[in-house]
């Protein structure tokens, strides 16, 4: 028996922690949407990063998403499947996040 089927509970905080986290960065990035709006009005530049942010919060909406499929999963299988794809997508909205920074800082300096 492999060492992640024999602790259950170390798989669901696995979840609840990319649940609770994608939520947030949900949270984080409409936030920073605004902040970067009201920076573009009042130094008229362009970016896009708004609309990477955007995309982003759509990310991590999914990557909840999935998680909570996964805690709510009856079946261990599906709920290893099911977590595992959140956890790329969760990682996926983290790197996109980090090139939205480097737009931002760029194209602001």
């Amino acid at each position: 028996m492999s060492e992640s089927n024999s602790n259950p509970h170390l798989e669901e905080d696995i979840s609840i922690h990319i649940f609770t986290v994608s939520a947030s960065m949900v949270g984080v990035c409409l936030t920073v949407i605004g902040i970067v709006n009201i920076i573009i009005r009042v130094q008229n530049v362009s970016t896009i990063a708004d609309n990477l942010l955007a995309m982003d919060a759509f990310v991590f909406l999914c990557s909840c998403v999935l998680s909570y499929w996964a805690l709510r999963s009856r079946s261990k299988r599906r709920m290893y499947q099911v977590e595992r794809i959140a956890d790329m997508i969760f990682l996926s909205g983290l790197l996109l996040m980090v090139a939205v920074c480097g737009i931002i800082v760029f194209s602001l300096a």
